[in-house]
């Protein structure tokens, strides 16, 4: 089963102008990590309920269907 240290080394870059919105002008910080979070928690769901749930949110309906 492949785990999170297969996946290769990446390399964050930052492109265009800093974002004034934010204190120190960074934008887009975080979504790296987050990218396969709601397939990972997917998978756990279908191994614990063998029922594969495919439309976010994930909801105790969507089981008992």
């Amino acid at each position: 089963m492949p785990v999170n240290a297969d996946n290769p080394d990446t390399e964050d870059i930052f492109c265009g102008a800093p974002d004034r919105a934010t204190e120190i002008g960074t934008k887009g910080v975080g979504e790296i990590g987050l990218v396969g979070m709601a397939a990972a928690i997917g998978d756990a769901v279908h191994h614990a309920t063998g029922r594969r749930l495919r439309s976010l949110p994930f909801t105790i309906d969507q089981l008992l269907l």
